[in-house]
């Protein structure tokens, strides 16, 4: 460890795993817990008030995921050292993420031993990567095609149902109405939508629902 306690920020959207984390970080010295944020939105607020040495990050998070939460921290604090802990291990959340600018990507099954030298690791600025993860990433380097190509099977049903709406033109107010979400919500879902299918704006991704025959379905 170092002379100076490692500065952590926590962040996932289940209570009782934030809870949980703390108490191990309680039991180490050389780490502090400085705060905590229950989603996206939060995580990117306490990272600038906080500036923590090592952030923990979940991925599946409501207002605003891991990925998208990582991205704008690195564009405001490009030293920023993330950890993705997380349950999912689909190829292309780990390359979003680790595009997005994590150093590390750890699965909750790890052991307390495995979290803390993770969390030493990419303090120190290293790579950190659960076993399972970093053949994932060595197969997407070796066949890059495959993750680079534009697939609406990487969305949702919910976010592949906005899609369809964007494709009929209807903006997002018309589609919280439709769908008894908040505008809010639907905002969220179309940041993640544009984020996956690699386009700049809805008119893009509309106009790719439409050639590919994604239609509302009836």
């Amino acid at each position: 460890m170092t002379d100076q306690p490692i500065r952590i920020l926590i962040v996932d959207d289940h209570t009782v795993v934030r809870k949980g984390l703390k108490a191990l970080m309680l039991t180490e010295p050389g780490l502090q817990v400085v705060g905590e944020a229950a989603d996206g939105e939060e995580a990117v607020r306490r990272a600038r008030i906080l500036k923590p040495d090592v952030i923990l990050m979940d991925m599946s998070m409501p207002h605003k995921d891991g990925v998208q939460a990582t991205l704008e921290i690195k564009q405001e604090s490009p030293d920023a050292r993330i950890l993705v802990l997380t349950s999912f291990a689909e190829d292309q959340k780990i390359l979003e993420a680790l595009k997005a600018g994590a150093l590390g990507y750890l699965l909750k099954d790890a052991s307390p031993e495995e979290l803390l030298k993770a969390i030493q690791e990419v303090y120190r600025g290293q790579s950190s990567l659960h076993p399972a993860v970093a053949q994932k990433v060595i197969r997407a380097i070796q066949h890059p095609d495959a993750h680079e190509a534009r697939e609406e099977n990487a969305l949702t049903d919910r976010e592949l149902e906005i899609l369809r709406l964007i494709a009929e033109g209807l903006p997002n107010q018309q589609i919280a109405t439709r769908l008894s979400i908040s505008e809010r919500t639907v905002r969220t879902h179309v940041s993640n939508i544009l984020r996956k299918l690699k386009f700049p704006n809805r008119t893009q991704a509309a106009l790719y629902a439409v050639k590919e025959g994604i239609t509302r379905k009836q």
